[in-house]
C-alpha cells in the first residue's frame, strides 16, 4: 500500500468515525438541572424558536410559557422529571431534568408516632400543607385553606 493511499484511508476513517459520532450526538446541547421547591415557582429562559413544551411527568413540575421566551417551572410534588423544548418542526432545541425538593425556609417537621404534621415557622409556628404529612392534619388544614380563601373571594351581597 502506498503512503499516500494509506493517508486517504486514515483521513477516510476519520471522517467515518466523525460521522458516526455526529449521528450518534443528540441535535441539541444539553442544559444542567432545575432545582425547584415544592409549591415554589422558578424562571427558565425557552431557545428562540420554542414552539412546544412537554414535560416529563406533569404531577411532579409544570410550566407555563411567558412573553420574550420565559418559562416559570413549579414544582408540585418531590421527584425529578424533564422539560423538553421543540421548535416548530418537532426537533429538540433543549432538554432540562428538573429536580423537585423541600423548601428550605424554616418549615418545622413534627413527628408524632407515625403521624407527621408541618408547620411554617416565622416567627410564629402556622400549619401548612405538606406531603406525607398525617392525612387528619392535611385535610383539616387543606380545609381552612379552602374556607378561608372562599370568604376572601366571596362578593357581598
Amino acid at each position: 500500500m502506498t503512503s499516500s493511499l494509506a493517508a486517504m484511508l486514515r483521513i477516510g476513517g476519520l471522517f467515518g468515525a466523525l460521522s458516526v459520532g455526529m449521528l450518534t450526538q443528540p441535535a441539541f446541547a444539553a442544559q444542567d438541572s432545575l432545582d425547584v421547591a415544592v409549591d415554589r415557582a422558578s424562571i427558565m429562559r425557552a431557545p428562540e424558536g420554542t414552539a412546544t413544551v412537554i414535560i416529563g411527568n406533569p404531577l411532579i413540575a409544570d410550566a407555563t410559557t411567558q412573553r420574550n421566551g420565559v418559562l416559570v417551572v413549579t414544582g408540585k410534588s418531590f421527584g425529578s422529571t424533564n422539560i423538553m423544548l421543540l421548535d416548530g418542526a418537532g426537533a429538540v432545541l433543549s432538554e432540562t431534568i428538573v429536580n423537585v425538593g423541600r423548601p428550605s425556609d424554616g418549615t418545622v417537621v413534627v413527628q408524632k408516632g407515625a403521624k407527621r404534621e408541618s408547620f411554617a415557622c416565622n416567627p410564629r409556628c402556622e400549619p401548612v400543607l405538606s406531603i406525607g404529612d398525617n392525612a387528619e392534619a392535611f385535610a383539616a388544614t387543606a380545609t381552612q385553606i379552602t374556607q378561608r380563601n372562599g370568604m376572601s373571594s366571596a362578593r357581598p351581597q
